[in-house]
């Protein structure tokens, strides 16, 4: 089996740095980009892209709310029709970048909040999608598994694939739990690199509720944005080929 491992990275602003991304670059083989909602500038966003060509890492486009100060996690009182125009705003400044940087961008998986939201309400997740289709049809969409924008990226014809993530607790819902909740990180990498070998033995991800829900995967998300994000990559990353799973960018078996 093959499984593609992906991370939040280009998440700095300015002087300021968030996570280790030199690092996390040698671990996974897709990165998603901030580019302007919670963080990230024009020559952030080209650093990053230049250490992923030199990595030969896929990227995606990480769009999100337009809220640096709260890094994307709140839900702003917007709708639709504003949602489809700063993630085009976004991911198109990240198209630019990426032109210049001379490594295009593949995929767009939108971030935090936006990604939470679109995961519950159709409404939002189709805007999305407008938006994505309208850039350039060929780029594919990375989503929650199980949830509205991986139905409504269907329904468009745009490529979709579906991620699990390794340190995030889920409700019985298929929602990932609240940050603000007990059981929303999970912090122990060799507590997550478990669940994940339970996973794919059974297909079956544990809930905080105490049951379990059937998830598809093409790629396992690790957050970059913490202190203790490269070693929860690399022991995953480790446990995972030490079981037979061969990683690879999700795109290269599209």
């Amino acid at each position: 089996m093959t499984i593609d491992l992906n991370a939040d990275l280009g998440e700095g602003f300015g002087p300021w740095t968030m996570g280790d991304d030199p690092a996390m670059f040698g671990l996974v083989t897709s990165a998603n980009v901030a580019c302007g909602g919670h963080a990230s500038d024009p020559e952030t966003m080209f650093r990053t892209l230049s250490l992923a060509r030199e990595h030969d890492v896929v990227v995606g486009a990480h769009p999100s709310y337009p809220d640096i100060a709260g890094f994307g996690r709140r839900r702003l009182p917007v709708g639709v029709a504003e949602i489809e125009r700063f993630v085009a705003a976004q991911v198109g400044a990240l198209l630019g970048m990426a032109a210049l940087a001379g490594h295009p961008v593949r995929y767009v998986k939108p971030h935090g909040a936006l990604a939470n939201v679109a995961a519950a309400e159709r409404d939002v997740a189709e805007a999305i999608v407008r938006s994505v289709r309208a850039l350039d049809r060929e780029l594919a969409v990375l989503a929650i598994s199980g949830t509205q924008l991986e139905a409504a990226a269907g329904r468009a014809g745009l490529r979709v694939f579906s991620e699990i993530y390794a340190d995030r607790g889920y409700a019985a819902s298929g929602q990932l739990v609240p940050r603000s909740a007990p059981g929303a990180v999970i912090h122990d990498a060799e507590a997550a690199a478990a669940r994940l070998l339970n996973f794919f033995d059974s297909g079956a991800m544990p809930t905080v509720e105490g049951g379990a829900i059937r998830l598809a995967a093409d790629s396992i998300c690790v957050h970059g944005d913490n202190p203790a994000a490269v070693a929860m990559a690399s022991r995953i990353r480790s446990v995972l080929e030490g079981q037979g799973l061969a990683i690879a960018p999700f795109l290269d078996r599209a």
